[in-house]
């Protein structure tokens, strides 16, 4: 079988398909990236350290921090701010409230409540007694569980004694409360505490 030698062009072939690709165009555009393929990540710049950081201190399991234990118990700093709070009613009253010779004219006892039904049921007495016009109430938490016996998990004693004074200072009952004070024996003692309200405006 004769194969058929390749023809050469001439040299007017030439210059025609010389001309013929400088004005051809591509028929598809340059490959876009493959949106699929990931670009290489670029390495993350170690950020320069502030002018004010430090580094951080070791820390161990079981160490104590330098700042001072806060004591929210009874016996510890809510007792020493009822007692160290300004006074704000009148101080004749005061000392006659802090021993014991004012009846509150209501009483609320929240002692076995949990904590979610204690608080709506402590606000509700406040601002209702405020709205009937009365000064003086108290407010019974219990001094908590005694014992030694606190089960495979511990449980801290008397945490409604240790919320109430927060929940005074709280909206919506902070406006009504004038001032608090730990209970005087006859009342409940440090079971208990006295709430002088605002008159009602």
């Amino acid at each position: 079988m004769n194969r058929r030698r390749p023809r050469a062009l001439s040299r007017e072939d030439r210059n025609l398909w010389d001309q013929v690709a400088r004005q051809a165009r591509p028929m598809h555009a340059a490959r876009a990236p493959n949106p699929q393929e990931p670009e290489p990540s670029k390495p993350m710049p170690t950020p320069a350290p502030g002018p004010r950081s430090q580094p951080i201190a070791p820390f161990q399991i079981g160490a104590r921090s330098g700042s001072k234990a806060v004591r929210d118990d009874l016996s510890g700093p809510i007792a020493d701010r009822l007692a160290q709070a300004p006074v704000k009613m009148d101080h004749k009253a005061f000392t006659r409230m802090k021993g014991g010779r004012l009846d509150p004219e209501a009483r609320i006892d929240l002692h076995g409540m949990t904590l979610a039904q204690a608080h709506p049921a402590l606000n509700a007495f406040i601002l209702r007694n405020q709205a009937a016009g009365r000064r003086l109430v108290l407010v019974i938490t219990g001094k908590g569980r005694t014992g030694s016996d606190d089960g495979p998990i511990p449980e801290r004693r008397g945490v409604l004694k240790r919320q109430v004074p927060h929940w005074l200072h709280q909206a919506p009952v902070a406006q009504a409360v004038l001032q608090i004070a730990q209970a005087h024996r006859r009342h409940g003692g440090d079971g208990a505490y006295y709430v002088y309200l605002r008159r009602a405006r």
